[in-house]
Parts: C-alpha cells; structure tokens; sequence
C-alpha cells in the first residue's frame, strides 16, 4: 500500500538534542519544503539553543508531549539507542513518517516490531546510514553497476579506533542502553556499506567474536568525546569481528573497535575483489579527499585509478531522500527494511560471539 502524494512543506519534529539531533535539523533547514516544527529533549539549555537556532517554534522536555502535537508529519529521532523502539513505534502509531538514526534497535526484536508497526501505519521508515551517501562510495557504486568490477568475491569493511571509547562512563558503553559496543556504533556503518555496494545481497550464515579487554580497565577511552550520561558501567565490547557468507558466493569480512594497541586513529573504509578488478576505500580520521583506488589491468599492465571525489551531503541526502519518499506518495517501499537487515545481522554477530558458534540465516 501506498499513500498520496503529500502536498505542502512536510512539517517535522526532531526528538534527540546531540550531534546527531543537530544533523537532522541542519538538513531539514536546508530543504525548501520542510518546516521545522518542534524539538524535543531533556537538556534545557541546549533545546533553547537549538531552538533558537533552527527557528523551532515550540520546544519540549518530553518526547512523549512533541508526539501529542497534531501537526506534524515526520518525527526524526536521535536518542540512545534503547529509547528508538519506544519512540519509533508511538510515532508511527499516531501517524507520522519516522526517520530513526542508526541502528534501528538495539535487538532484531524490537527492529521487527518498529518495522511492522510502519507497515500496519502505511508510513515511511527509513534509517540513517549517512555514510553511504559518501560521493566516494557513491563514485564507486556507480563503478560496480556498470560492471568494471566484475564478480565481486570478496569484501571487507572496517572502523577501527585506538582510543575511540565514546565517552568514560557514557551510555554507549552500557549494553542495556545501546545493545552493544563498536559491532553496533561503528559496524553497522561500515556493514551498510559493504553491503550496499555489493548490491545487498542474502545473508547465509554469522560466525563472529567479541572481545573487552580494555574498556573495563579505563583503557582506550577518548576523553574529548563527551557524550550524554555519566555513571554507566562499561560492559560491551572493545572488538568485534564477523565472517559473513553471502548467497552470492560471496564473503564479507566485518571489524569494528573502540579500542586497540594499534596504529588505529579514526579510520574505517571498504575492500573489494572482484574478477574484473578491486577498490579500496580508505578514510583517516574521517577525511574525504585522496580516499578511493581501483586496482585493475591496462594493456596486460597492472594500473591503479584515482578518481577524484567531492565531499559528499551525508545527513542532507538522507533527509531529502526521506522527504521525497513521503512528498511522492510511494510509501509500501520504504518500510525500514534495509536497515532492519543490519540489525538482524549485528544482532547474529552478538548471538555467535555468545554462543561461540556460527549463526545460520533462514532463507
């Protein structure tokens, strides 16, 4: 089921007040017809700034009293990860398209239940993968679709820190806040990636590891990251890895760290193989210049392409996507799938790292 075209700015309310809240509203700000309606969230001095700010005529503590307002049409939220569920599914229930930041859930449960709440709303869901919208995965997308790649065997994503634990004491290292550690915060990112380029296709099977061995002793901790809550004990990961098999033949390789003794600053990128010629992304600390190489063949040679790419939108693309999806009126496609795959995949790499032992897909 679709619904019909909207007509008129789409008018939303932004729940959720840090970094990534901020994205959202400088996007919506930039979109012509968008009208920024409300914000919600508990820190009063910064919900009057922003407010002021973005020209947010009305502001709330509570999430709970922004849901309660009847002209809205969009609610964007950007909280820890254990309130996403809640939120989602009151905001699609009462009517409103719902673009949720990264990951959808902390759990493939709860991922479900947002989903089929869209679905029995008729409302758009989408999910925040704002790195995909990167102009040097978008230059290489565009390269593997016309086919210069060849098969693509072989793939590896990664983010890896050296001390990139966010925040001492922070909520995103509490497992019952976030569902997990770098796996879910930096993983998910990089596994959207991987598989987007690839052309998402089926997973069969999950064998991962996770390890802490440095967050519970202090160790690894940025200590300019300052992030919303103090006081939670650190029980997540430091390091996790997944060998993923595709029904493609294919095999993605996935690591995420907060924390290693290693040469690691901020750096996350894609590797691929395939028969016709390989990529690589390589981000240092999250730049976008000099980032993309294509290995292939001239003339019985081997030659390497740099291709030259721009900065890209990030957050910007991912609104004026979401909006476009609600202004056009074809809703049934944008049901939050995709980013439910992601969650169902971390959430098979918790699984097998627990179990010790590999996580098969039904198909």
């Amino acid at each position: 089921m679709s619904g019909e075209k909207h007509t008129g700015p789409v008018r939303v309310g932004v729940i959720g007040l840090g970094w990534a809240g901020e994205q959202h509203l400088k996007a919506y700000q930039q979109l012509a017809n968008v009208e920024i309606v409300a914000i919600a969230g508990l820190e009063e001095d910064r919900l009057a700034y922003l407010g002021k700010t973005y020209n947010a005529p009305h502001l709330y503590r509570y999430y709970e009293e922004l849901l309660t307002r009847d002209d809205l049409d969009a609610v964007s939220i950007a909280v820890p990860n254990y309130l996403h569920a809640p939120i989602a599914t009151q905001a699609l229930a009462r009517g409103f398209h719902v673009l949720c930041e990264k990951p959808l859930a902390r759990t493939l449960q709860e991922g479900e239940e947002i989903v089929a709440a869209a679905v029995s709303a008729n409302r758009v869901l989408h999910v925040v993968f704002n790195h995909r919208e990167r102009n040097d995965i978008q230059v290489l997308k565009r390269y593997i679709d016309e086919g210069k790649l060849g098969r693509i065997y072989y793939a590896k994503a990664y983010w890896m820190r050296r001390r990139g634990i966010p925040g001492a004491g922070s909520w995103f290292g509490n497992k019952e806040m976030a569902g997990g550690g770098p796996l879910i915060d930096l993983g998910v990112h990089v596994l959207d990636m991987g598989l987007y380029l690839l052309g998402n296709p089926q997973v069969l099977t999950v064998s991962a590891s996770a390890y802490s061995e440095l967050g519970h002793r202090g160790l690894g901790v940025n200590v300019n990251d300052k992030k919303f809550g103090t006081g939670y004990a650190y029980d997540v990961e430091d390091l996790g890895s997944a060998f993923i098999r595709l029904a493609n033949g294919a095999t993605l390789l996935l690591e995420a760290s907060w924390a290693t003794h290693s040469n690691a600053e901020d750096d996350f990128g894609v590797v691929l193989y395939g028969t016709e010629g390989g990529a690589e992304i390589r981000v240092r600390n999250h730049a976008w210049q000099d980032t993309l190489r294509i290995y292939t063949d001239v003339a019985g040679t081997t030659a390497d392409i740099q291709p030259k790419v721009t900065r890209g939108e990030a957050h910007l693309a991912v609104a004026r996507k979401f909006v476009a999806a609600i202004t056009e009126g074809e809703w049934s496609s944008h049901d939050g799938s995709e980013g439910l795959l992601r969650t169902r995949i971390i959430d098979a790499c918790y699984t097998s790292a627990q179990q010790g032992s590999e996580v098969v897909f039904k198909m």
